[in-house]
């Protein structure tokens, strides 16, 4: 899955600038998961965050929205906003494709996290020409981005794109397919699965607005990193279609 001032080229090509809003809710989850906010503890009024912020009460309440959305607080009528009895670790999207990795899961445990990364321009095979449009043999870049939380190994993802498209930037959709699926020899072995063990399996499509794929990336967590995975929608009622929000 998403952290970044300004454009950074990263592995996964997740070089947007992080809305407030995102990066309030990564403070409070942070705070919340540490226990530095105790459970059932109520957190400040919208105005209060705004004003310690510097935002407005509209990019709180969105704030508020995906900390509810992961299962770390709860709202109560003509009372406010309580963290959780028991907070939950649930990958929401497409909130954290707006982060880098590093910010993603450091929003997610208060544990040392170590990415690495490998790069490498590969000739492409057939299946991946025909996906990016290409001749199978031009060259394509392949990065390999593996992390570890606390020195156990939590992620390992595959990501593929043309080598002059540095990042997601002209990307309008983000397209996800999640499954319980064996994993590959090599996130077998980073995620030191037993044989026959599943994963978590999340498959991202970044598609252009003109429906050329721009990068394409395959991702394994341990099968029981998260207990849910949320996806938020707009819809839209006057063309009466659904949009990625």
């Amino acid at each position: 899955m998403l952290g970044v001032a300004g454009y950074q080229i990263s592995a996964r090509g997740l070089n947007m600038p992080e809305p407030a809003y995102v990066t309030i809710a990564g403070e409070y989850a942070r705070r919340i998961r540490s226990g530095d906010i105790p459970p059932r503890s109520q957190l400040p009024s919208y105005a209060e965050i705004a004003q310690r912020n510097g935002v407005s009460d509209i990019v709180v309440r969105k704030a508020i929205e995906l900390l509810q959305g992961q299962g770390l607080v709860r709202s109560v009528r003509r009372r406010g906003i309580f963290v959780a009895d028991r907070p939950t670790l649930i990958r929401v999207s497409p909130e954290r494709q707006l982060q880098s990795p590093s910010e993603t899961f450091r929003d997610e445990s208060e544990s040392s996290v170590e990415i690495l990364r490998d790069i490498e321009q590969i000739p492409a095979p057939e299946d991946l020409a025909e996906a990016f449009d290409l001749s199978p043999g031009d060259v394509i870049t392949h990065v390999v981005t593996k992390v570890s939380e606390g020195g156990q190994p939590i992620s390992i993802s595959d990501t593929y794109q043309r080598p002059e498209v540095p990042d997601i930037s002209e990307a309008a959709f983000l397209e996800e397919t999640i499954s319980d699926r064996l994993p590959t020899e090599v996130h077998s072995a980073w995620l030191r699965t037993t044989p026959g063990d599943l994963v978590k399996h999340v498959h991202q499509r970044f598609v252009a607005a003109d429906g050329h794929l721009v990068m394409l990336s395959d991702v394994s967590y341990p099968r029981d990193r998260y207990d849910a995975f949320m996806f938020r929608m707009t819809l839209d009622v006057e063309t009466n279609r659904l949009t990625n929000q």
